[in-house]
C-alpha cells in the first residue's frame, strides 16, 4: 500500500509539473501594425490579410492594427489630412491603453506607416517596442511623385519643383500629410525651418532632441525593407535612409555617408555598429512582398 501511495504521489507531482510548464509557457510577443497611405487598419485585402497571416504563422499571437480615427473612413482620410504629429500622439495613446501591449511589442509599418511607426518608437517608448520593421517606409522623406518615370526624368524634376514651391507653405504643411515628409535637397534651410514632421523626427535641426536617439537605440532590431523596383517612394533609397548629396539631385549617398548617420542624430550608427540595423532588399515594386520575404521577417523578428 505504501509503495502504491508513493507511486500515485509521484505521478501527481509529474502531472502538476506538466500543468505548470504548459500554463507558464510564454505567450507570443504582440504585434502592432501601421498601414500606408490610402489604406486602413482593417482592409481585408491588405492589413486584414496580413493580420490573418501573422495569426496563422504565430499561433496565439495578438495583433493590434492601428486605426487612426474613430472608424475606417476616418482612418483612411487621416492618412492624407491629419497632422502626422497628431497621428503619432493618437497612436501612442492607443498602444498605452491596450493592456495586452504593456510588456512590449513588435512593430511593423507599411509605406508611410513605416516612417510613422518609427516616429512612434522615438516619441512613445512606453510600452517598449522590441523589433521594428519598416516595409517600404520613406525614412528620409520623398522628393518625387509616385510612378513618375524615374528619379532623373526631367519632367519629374519639374514637377518636384512645382510641388516644392507649395510644400512648405504653412497651410499646406499643416493640412497635407505628404507635404510633411517632403524633403527638398536643394533648399535645406527652408526644409529644416518649415518641415513640421520629417525634419524634426530625423533630428535635422540645429538643436537636437537627445531622447529621439535614446529611444530608438532601445530597439532590439530596426529592420528596413527596400524594394528594388519601387516606383512609389521617390527616391527609393529613402527606404534605407539614403539621401541626395546636399544641393545635388543626381547623386544619392548611401546611409553611412549621410550626416544623419555620421553624426548619429537618431542612433542609426549605434544600431549599425552593434549589429541591430538590418537592411533587407526585396525584388519588386512597392509593397510587393513575397511569401519568402514575409516568412523571413516572421521567423527572424516576429516569433521571438
Amino acid at each position: 500500500m505504501g509503495k502504491l501511495i508513493l507511486k500515485m504521489l509521484l505521478l501527481g507531482l509529474v502531472g502538476v509539473n506538466t500543468a505548470i510548464n504548459t500554463t507558464d509557457a510564454p505567450e507570443p510577443t504582440p504585434i502592432v501594425m501601421w498601414h500606408g497611405m490610402g489604406d486602413s487598419c482593417c482592409n481585408p485585402m491588405s492589413m486584414g490579410y496580413v493580420q490573418k497571416m501573422f495569426e496563422k504563422s504565430i499561433p496565439g499571437v495578438y495583433v493590434h492594427s492601428l486605426e487612426i480615427g474613430d472608424n475606417i473612413i476616418q482612418d483612411t482620410e487621416n492618412g492624407f489630412f491629419m497632422n502626422v504629429n497628431d497621428q503619432v500622439e493618437l497612436a501612442c495613446a492607443k498602444v498605452q491603453a491596450d493592456p495586452k501591449l504593456q510588456n512590449g511589442y513588435h512593430a511593423i509599418g507599411f509605406s508611410q506607416g513605416g516612417q510613422f511607426i518609427r516616429g512612434l518608437a522615438q516619441r512613445c517608448p512606453h510600452p517598449p517596442i522590441l523589433n521594428l520593421i519598416s516595409i517600404g517606409g520613406p525614412q528620409q522623406g520623398v522628393y518625387g511623385l509616385p510612378s513618375c518615370l524615374g528619379e532623373d526624368h526631367t519632367v519629374c524634376d519639374y514637377m518636384r519643383r512645382l510641388l516644392n514651391y507649395g510644400a512648405y507653405v504653412g497651410w499646406i504643411q499643416r493640412m497635407l500629410v505628404q507635404a510633411q515628409y517632403w524633403h527638398d535637397p536643394l533648399d535645406d534651410a527652408t526644409y529644416r525651418q518649415k518641415s513640421l514632421w520629417i525634419a524634426d523626427i530625423n533630428n535635422d535641426k540645429d538643436v537636437k532632441n537627445a531622447t529621439y536617439k535614446d529611444n530608438l537605440t532601445k530597439l532590439t532590431n530596426l529592420v528596413l525593407v527596400r524594394f528594388t523596383e519601387d516606383t512609389v517612394v521617390d527616391p527609393k533609397g529613402s527606404e534605407w535612409f539614403s539621401w541626395y548629396k546636399p544641393g545635388d539631385v543626381t547623386t544619392m549617398l548611401p546611409l553611412n555617408q549621410t550626416q544623419l548617420y555620421i553624426e548619429d542624430w537618431i542612433g542609426l550608427k549605434e544600431l549599425d555598429t552593434t549589429g541591430r540595423l538590418r537592411l533587407m532588399e526585396v525584388v519588386g515594386n512597392h509593397l510587393q512582398m513575397t511569401e519568402e520575404a514575409f516568412d523571413e521577417i516572421i521567423e527572424k523578428y516576429l516569433k521571438v
